[in-house]
């Protein structure tokens, strides 16, 4: 298996967006002394749940910190960027880093960032399959050229030019489709759990039956350790309301649209129940209960819950000295 950490850049009431990032960056590198295989990072805009814009600069300045761990997206949100734009970035960091740099790419939502950023609710809507195509061409290590309903241009050279396989945040029926369409990897998020997982794989898995291969999907869930679950349950559902309340707000539509609204309680109590949450042996369990359930051998673990960035370390650091072994020793 391969375990990474995944960063949202949690904006926790009264902490500093600035230090938040750089403390972002400070937790891949002790994701690196802990021996974790990768470290992913969230984009977000214009909200606290998340405060960092852009996934791909956040991961440049960790190449720069680090030497072995992989890096990776989830996700930039191509809607809102041009996608021969982000294959640019993608190729820099993919040279840049030695091959250590993985794009994670999803469709987002009908948010204000489509206003903002000019690409409109139509990009959203049914502009993702035309945006996604181009830019697995933009990744095909050549020249690149359009001619669609969103993108037209000549033929241009990809400079760098970069051969990548980019992950598919899957959150629906049609976008599992596409991606098992293409070929392309899954991410799947932390808000649904192990059955549901394995279901999506199974999904991916049929729409793919004649043409076989190792898919190279990747599970998201929340990793915390404590010297006992009880304690790492109460701690994670003391904090993490403080940061779901204020920062799910964030998601305001493009348009007229009802917001979704989630209990916030209900869902931290969800995500400290289905993931690895708890003592060293729960954490152990969890894991290898999800590779089992869903037969995905990527995993990456969400380790900022606890809100307190000394804390945050130690969950990452005891991770890494209690759990990463015995899950590596179990799945050789």
């Amino acid at each position: 298996m391969r375990v990474g950490v995944f960063l949202v850049a949690a904006g926790f009431p009264g902490r500093d967006p600035g230090r938040v990032l750089a403390d972002t960056v400070e937790l891949v590198v002790a994701a690196e002394e802990a021996g974790f295989d990768d470290a992913w990072i969230a984009e977000h805009h214009f909200m606290t749940y998340g405060v960092c814009p852009s996934a791909t600069t956040l991961a440049a300045v960790a190449v720069g910190r680090t030497s072995r761990i992989g890096l990776g997206t989830a996700v930039s949100v191509l809607s809102t960027w041009h996608p021969v734009a982000l294959a640019e970035q993608a190729a820099m960091l993919h040279h840049l880093s030695g091959g250590r740099f993985t794009l994670g790419v999803g469709r987002g939502g009908p948010w204000v960032d489509l206003e903002v950023f000019g690409t409109g609710p139509e990009r959203f809507e049914r502009g993702f399959r035309e945006s996604l195509d181009l830019l697995v061409r933009a990744l095909s290590g050549g020249r690149v050229s359009a001619e669609g309903e969103f993108f037209r241009f000549r033929e241009v050279a990809m400079v760098p030019a970069a051969t990548l396989r980019p992950v598919v945040a899957c959150t629906s029926e049609a976008t599992l489709a596409l991606a098992a369409e293409r070929g392309l990897p899954m991410l799947l998020g932390m808000h649904v759990d192990d059955r549901e997982k394995a279901a999506a794989v199974a999904a991916y898995d049929a729409l793919r039956e004649h043409r076989p291969g190792e898919a190279g999907h990747v599970a998201a869930a929340v990793g915390h350790v404590a010297d006992s679950t009880r304690q790492a349950v109460r701690e994670l559902r003391e904090a993490m309301p403080r940061w779901l309340e204020p920062g799910l707000a964030g998601y305001l539509p493009v348009d007229g649209r009802p917001r979704p609204r989630r209990d916030v309680a209900a869902y931290a109590g969800f995500l400290t129940r289905v993931h690895p949450v708890g003592s060293a042996d729960r954490c152990v369990e969890a894991i290898l209960g999800t590779a089992e359930t869903t037969g995905v051998r990527r995993l990456i673990l969400m380790v900022e819950g606890i809100g307190d960035h000394r804390r945050a370390v130690e969950n990452v650091r005891r991770l890494g000295a209690e759990v990463l072994p015995r899950v590596r020793a179990a799945t050789l």
